[in-house]
């Protein structure tokens, strides 16, 4: 008798088993997570988006005069708090913001910092404001990263730094403020789904994209 409930329980248990198995993968769609999706400036206060419009028609004449992309351009204002997006895809044509991601600020190699601080000297572990060209693609320490290139006198030592765009798993893909997020050495460092957004921009562009961080 025993040996009977045994193998009952045996195969009630496997065909439950199986029953659950053919349901996951049958649903498989529904267990999928959901996209990274990139807010623009929504819950923004007037002075913060004012601020944004400013940098990018200061930046639309500059890409015109220097044979940059004229069409998108990237604006990170460290200005915010590291928790809410701070890097903009700005749509130069449509006066508009396209995407927005989380960015975070170099730690100055001091311990963690809340609010950015910046210097272009070399082996700082700071952030560098200004403009950066943004150049190619490789495959680095933290995946897919692009190399770039410092236009102004504050950030004119980024490629020596080896300060370039990159994703690190740790930065979260959607906002935790009041919770700043981790730091970078120097990096403006995104979300891994986030970067993959800016890396379809950046490579169908046909004239080099420019990023412009501020404070």
């Amino acid at each position: 008798m025993k040996i009977f409930l045994r193998l009952v329980l045996s195969f009630l248990f496997a065909g439950l088993s199986l029953l659950a198995f053919a349901f996951f993968f049958w649903y498989k769609p529904k267990f999928k997570p959901a996209p990274h999706v990139s807010r623009p400036l929504v819950g923004r206060s007037s002075h913060e988006s004012s601020r944004l419009q400013a940098k990018a028609i200061l930046l639309k004449q500059f890409t015109l005069d220097h044979r940059f992309n004229t069409s998108v351009c990237f604006l990170a204002d460290m200005n915010i708090a590291s928790g809410k997006n701070r890097f903009f895809v700005y749509d130069l044509e449509k006066d508009s913001v396209i995407l927005s991601g989380l960015v975070a600020h170099g730690s100055c190699d001091a311990g963690f910092q809340t609010d950015a601080r910046f210097s272009n000297t070399i082996n700082s572990g700071c952030s560098s404001l200004g403009k950066y060209k943004i150049g190619n693609h490789y495959q680095g320490q933290f995946g897919l990263a692009y190399k770039l290139y410092g236009l102004d006198s504050s950030n004119s030592h980024a490629f020596e730094r080896n300060i370039v765009l990159h994703s690190y798993d740790y930065v979260p893909e959607q906002e935790t403020d009041p919770i700043p997020i981790c730091n970078s050495r120097g990096c403006p460092m995104v979300s891994p789904g986030f970067l993959n957004q800016l890396a379809m921009i950046i490579d169908q562009s046909k004239k080099p994209v420019v990023m412009w961080v501020f404070n």
